[in-house]
């Protein structure tokens, strides 16, 4: 009797924590109004405007499928907990958010939160877009009510099974972990200036960049907002089978040897005097936003950049030594990694690691190289990549990959000799973790094929 007492007031305890958790989160949440678009006379600049933030906002990376219209939703997006599909958000009054006012725009945008009152999916980054200014909602909502074309394509369930697909503890989320709007545009004078307080609000809200660039929490959620943490823009997670790398100030696998130029280089065109993008998904944000930056705009995200510090101590480090190049030079291959190095590599890459960087990356001192993490080194070797066209880069430049002409080992022993020559030095890296990354990467071959979309002129 004594046990089914406990139990009975174990489930009362249970039932009564989540009815007020629910309660908690079926709370609403006020917002404040917005005003309103201006008048007709100024709306074509407003649209041209809104056209510039959606751009600088990446607006079209999340919300357009492989093959489909711009901004009509339904890209298949893998999280923790299942797939979601983004939503269809042009003008159609359907599917789309043709009905919604510019409120109802502003709660999606800044306060992930529908016109009925429910939660959005944080993969929606409303935490950054908390800090947006009001006149850049506006203009936002000006270019996609009347700068976009409505398209009537149906918006898809998430493939989440239950009882994680449950909505409503999703509000317990956003009320715990996403920033409150300000009232005011956010005091910057803490900037040395108004080129790097301009920079920072490009990289902490418009293109927020720390959505894959900063560690999060088991919670999910990123675990610094801005640069009064240490760990913002630490390096993230693995996504889509590529490390977002530290864009702090480290001097190995961060930006503390770039130069502001280097950034900007980069950011236009995918690749700079030394290095290149290594992976997709910021290849694609070069090509789709940051390209489309107006200079000062690219200059000010460069400025901002540098001003950030050393996240911590690195599992790596660089000092430039010819050890390496004089060795294979004189036929000394010691080990296998040297001989796939060889065999493989130094074609492009040159026996010196540097290569012609203006074509091929150099791999001595390369970030992603020299991450304690060699999950992009890995999938590089194993799939290839490609350098998009860009408009100050025109070529479109490939690599092919080796996973059909290497083994788990040997992958791991061509890694490991790049992380260990030209003075790199990083860990080593296994067997095994090269066989978790070719799964991601047979996973990826099964997708579609992503098409070109023109994002700006």
């Amino acid at each position: 009797m004594t046990s089914k007492k406990c139990l009975a007031g174990a489930a009362g305890i249970v039932v009564l924590g989540l009815a007020g958790a629910f309660g908690y989160a079926m709370l609403s949440t006020s917002t404040r109004a917005i005003a309103p678009v201006a008048a007709d006379g100024e709306l074509a600049a407003l649209i041209d405007t809104g056209r510039y933030v959606a751009t600088a906002a990446d607006c079209i990376a999340c919300h357009t499928a492989p093959g489909g219209k711009p901004f009509a939703g339904a890209l298949a997006m893998a999280t923790p907990i299942g797939t979601l599909y983004s939503t269809n958000i042009t003008p159609d009054k359907q599917y789309g958010i043709g009905n919604y006012s510019l409120n109802d725009f502003d709660r999606a945008v800044r306060h992930g939160m529908t016109p009925q009152g429910g939660t959005l999916y944080p993969a929606m980054p409303y935490p950054s877009y908390a800090r947006m200014t009001d006149d850049d909602v506006r203009a936002l909502y000006a270019y996609f009510m009347q700068g976009v074309a409505a398209v009537p394509t149906a918006n898809r369930d998430s493939d989440i099974a239950w009882p994680l697909s449950i909505r409503w503890p999703l509000a317990i989320w956003r009320k715990t972990f996403a920033p409150a709007v300000p009232d005011a545009p956010l005091m910057l004078s803490k900037y040395q200036n108004g080129a790097i307080a301009r920079g920072a609000y490009l990289v902490q809200s418009l293109g927020h960049c720390g959505s894959c660039h900063t560690p999060r929490a088991a919670t999910l959620q990123e675990l610094a907002l801005d640069d009064g943490d240490p760990r913002y823009l630490s390096g993230g997670p693995v996504i889509d089978g590529w490390l977002a790398v530290n864009l702090r100030g480290d001097q190995a696998a961060g930006l503390g040897r770039w130069s502001e130029q280097d950034i900007v280089d980069t950011l236009r065109g995918a690749r700079n005097a030394r290095y290149a993008v290594l992976g997709s998904p910021m290849a694609e944000v070069v090509k789709h936003s940051t390209q489309h930056l107006t200079e000062p705009d690219l200059q000010a995200v460069a400025a901002y950049l540098k001003t950030l510090p050393a996240a911590a101590s690195e599992p790596g480090s660089y000092r430039a030594s010819n050890d390496t190049a004089l060795a294979l030079k004189a036929g000394r291959e010691e080990g296998r990694g040297a001989q796939l190095y060889l065999d493989n590599c130094a074609a492009c890459h040159r026996s010196d690691g540097v290569s012609n960087a203006k074509v091929f990356p150099a791999l001595a001192g390369n970030p992603s190289v020299l991450a304690g993490n060699p999950t992009s080194l890995i999938r590089v070797i194993l799939a290839g990549s490609t350098l998009p066209s860009t408009q100050s880069a025109p070529s479109n430049l490939g690599m092919p990959g080796f996973a059909w002409r290497m083994t788990d080992e040997e992958v791991a022993q061509l890694a490991t000799f790049v992380r260990h020559s030209w003075g790199n030095q990083a860990p080593a890296a296994t067997a095994s973790e090269v066989a978790s990354v070719r799964k991601a990467v047979l996973h990826e071959a099964a997708k579609p094929a992503k098409v070109e979309l023109v994002t700006a002129s």
